[in-house]
């Protein structure tokens, strides 16, 4: 039993994770995840009971509250088990294993806290659930009666528990799949997608129908793919008949695909931006809204969402077709995340922080919430006739029946209209008053914040910081990501190898593929700001360690997780998005852009065989794989690169007609462009072959491997683009 073993103390105190820090003061004597703890196990064969959870996850924090914290359910957890903690967040590869094993073991989807008795010697799962009560409600069975049971069950079933372990790992490895990487995709899967999505697209409120209702950003980017007419929708690529927008469409007939596309995304992002998930004084977004009119959110704000929600409204906030009071809106939102980043989020060496948890004096909500006499205690009559009708307090209460979430329920024109003032007026005495909301807010207790530095979220931070930054000429969003992008060079890339976090050296963790992908993607956006070797240097590196470290040699694609990372039972390998992008989309995409600007055939090879591997994925379930359906229009039709070659002093005539260009052409998104100095010294491939001809500099203009004529000074460099957009 667990008093043989070395685990009769909490051993949390220490940990690099604030999450497990929290359970420090437990009685329960929680172990970390390690060699030692799961030695421990197995010598002594005591079964695991793993919990995994992450800080902002207010469930997790009740079942610490209710259980953890109960002297009476520790002793029984101490004497029955090896206890071990776990953080989501730091080692998502174990958590992806125990979320497929509970789908298979109950039938359904898991979520978090996470509970997971294991078997010490194979670390398979015998039984597993989420959230338990201290005592029996809602149909759950009380805690301490499941530690009773299990336990006996290990003791008396060890045959059945190696038949149910030997399925188990036989049902992993079918959901890994099987295929070899020899099969194209087939045509029709784009179109496929979107019928779906179509589907169960919510007309009134946006997004998928019902509820909860969460913001799929990857599922946004791609619907405004199909909207910028990429090709991925155009006739004959996908075995579809879409109308072209140049054509117009027979009258009676239904809107195009480009159109409907451009509806939903549209629609979604203004009901995100104008109601519940996004915080109106203080910027960002919440994680979910657990209605399905975007009323009320699941009040944490994680970095992962708002990184990539950023880029989504900074490209609709750029779209020169974009409805005006869409414009704004998304132009807002764009400048009140990058206001929660810079305020709440960023760390002193400038890398951001994790997340912000939903709970603030022992209250989901409580720091975001208003009653009515706290308004009329801040605003004079006037500003709280105006915050009133502006953020829906003129409504009844919607937070339980007596308290408001403020919601953006119309338009400031609506709003000067309705009140009879001009709308210059409005703006800036609304504008008061939502300053002084939010000063008076900030004196609350704040939520806790989690501050570990991820890199794969910061490597989303960064990417969409830049990205925002071409596309809105935004120097602050510029300089937040290149600042981010040194923080973490400096803090999680060391001696040659990629860390997931920035710890101390005994809590580094290896990166993962999501790490790998998702910095490199940053570094690829960070070099269109300005470029510099180093970068170009590391992304080599980084894509160099996915073929090594990552690929599915003999059947295509990349694990998640390396042998270094001993994840038990499955390395994992998926190609459909959930929380983040799939990271073998963001992989492929990303090593079809460097390999394209450097000219080496291995990354485009490497790309070619993922796709391929992901092909039975993507036939069946299209609408999942947003990342990889852009994946594979990048592939099919791969970006215009632009690459100018011209000295120090010209850097600046030729951002301006790469700007000017760009937006002349709409394609400010859709374009890499690469202003590299003479300067920079050798540079590798394909790059020193692209010298400057002239007095002026030289662009070239290429979409995959057929290139323009080089463009002799920026007066060429638009028709150049013109050309190429054209074919």
């Amino acid at each position: 039993m667990a008093a043989t073993i070395c685990t009769d103390s909490n051993r949390l105190a220490a940990a690099s994770s604030p999450y497990l820090r929290m359970h420090a003061g437990n009685p329960v004597h929680w172990q970390p995840w390690g060699r030692a703890a799961l030695n421990a196990a197995r010598n002594s064969d005591t079964p695991i009971l793993l919990s995994i959870g992450y800080s902002a996850c207010h469930w997790c924090h009740v079942m610490a509250h209710e259980c953890f914290e109960d002297t009476a359910i520790a002793a029984a957890m101490n004497d029955a088990f090896v206890n071990i903690k776990l953080d989501r967040e730091e080692r998502p590869d174990i958590d992806r294993v125990y979320q497929l094993a509970h789908q298979a073991l109950r039938g359904r989807g898991g979520g978090w806290p996470l509970t997971a008795f294991l078997d010490p010697h194979d670390l398979a799962p015998f039984y597993i659930g989420t959230y338990f009560p201290p005592t029996p409600r809602h149909g759950l069975p009380g805690f301490p009666e499941v530690l009773q049971r299990v336990r006996v069950y290990f003791d008396t079933h060890r045959d059945a528990l190696r038949k149910q372990s030997d399925d188990l790992r036989g049902w992993l490895q079918q959901v890994e799949g099987d295929s070899q990487g020899r099969t194209p995709v087939a045509d029709g899967v784009a179109r496929k997608a979107m019928q779906r999505l179509r589907a169960r697209f919510d007309p009134e409120w946006g997004g998928n129908r019902g509820a909860p209702k969460f913001p799929r950003a990857t599922e946004l980017e791609w619907l405004l793919d199909v909207a910028a007419d990429t090709p991925s929708m155009r006739p004959g690529d996908s075995g579809g008949d879409a109308q072209s927008p140049n054509t117009g469409a027979l009258p009676g007939t239904p809107p195009s695909e480009d159109k409907q596309a451009a509806r939903m995304a549209h629609h979604t992002l203004a009901m995100m931006a104008m109601r519940g998930l996004q915080d109106h004084l203080g910027g960002g977004f919440f994680r979910y809204c657990v209605d399905a009119n975007w009323t009320i959110p699941h009040f944490e704000k994680m970095l992962y969402d708002n990184a990539q929600l950023l880029p989504v409204y900074a490209r609709t906030a750029a779209a020169p077709d974009t409805d005006p009071i869409l414009r704004r809106t998304s132009a807002m939102a764009v400048q009140g995340v990058v206001d929660w980043l810079k305020r709440d989020m960023t760390a002193p060496n400038g890398a951001f922080y994790s997340a912000l948890g939903a709970d603030s004096e022992g209250e989901e909500g409580r720091f975001y919430l208003w009653r009515r006499e706290q308004l009329q205690n801040l605003l004079p009559d006037t500003s709280r006739a105006l915050a009133e009708h502006a953020f829906g307090l003129d409504r009844p209460a919607n937070f339980e029946g007596k308290a408001w979430h403020l919601l953006r329920v119309a338009p400031l024109n609506n709003v000067a209209w309705g009140l009879g003032h001009a709308i210059g007026d409005i703006e800036a005495e609304f504008a008061a008053a939502r300053s002084k909301l939010f000063a008076a807010r900030e004196r609350r207790e704040h939520p806790a914040r989690d501050d570990k530095i991820l890199t794969a979220w910061n490597a989303l931070a960064i990417s969409g910081l830049a990205r925002s930054a071409r596309l809105l000429d935004d120097e602050r969003c510029a300089g937040m990501a290149r600042r981010a992008l040194a923080a973490v060079r400096e803090s999680a890339w060391i001696d040659g190898e990629l860390f997931a976090n920035a710890a101390e050296p005994a809590s580094r963790i290896p990166g993962f593929l999501d790490d790998h992908a998702f910095a490199l993607d940053a570094l690829l956006e960070v070099m269109q700001l300005a470029f510099d070797p180093r970068d170009l240097r590391l992304a080599i590196a980084l894509a160099d360690a996915l073929r090594e470290k990552f690929t599915a040699r003999g059947s295509g694609g990349f694990w998640f997780a390396t042998v270094q990372h001993a994840t038990p039972l499955a390395r994992g390998r998926s190609w459909t998005d959930d929380n983040l992008p799939n990271g073998n989309g963001v992989a492929i995409r990303s090593l079809l852009r460097l390999g394209h600007l450097i000219g080496n055939t291995n990354y485009l090879g490497t790309a070619d065989y993922a796709l391929r591997a992901a092909s039975g994925t993507l036939e069946q379930f299209p609408d999942a794989c947003s990342t990889m359906l852009r994946a594979l229009d990048e592939f099919q039709h791969p970006r215009t690169q632009v690459v100018v070659r011209c000295t120090l002093a010209q850097q600046a005539t030729w951002q301006a007609a790469l700007r000017h260009a760009l937006r002349v052409g709409g394609g400010a998104d859709r374009v890499d462009a690469f202003i590299i100095p003479t300067e920079s010294g050798d540079l590798p491939g394909l790059l020193a072959e692209r010298i400057a001809h002239g007095a002026q500099g030289t662009a070239y203009v290429c979409s995959g491997l057929t290139c323009r004529a080089p463009a002799n000074g920026p007066d060429e460099l638009e028709g150049a683009l013109r050309v190429t957009a054209a074919q």
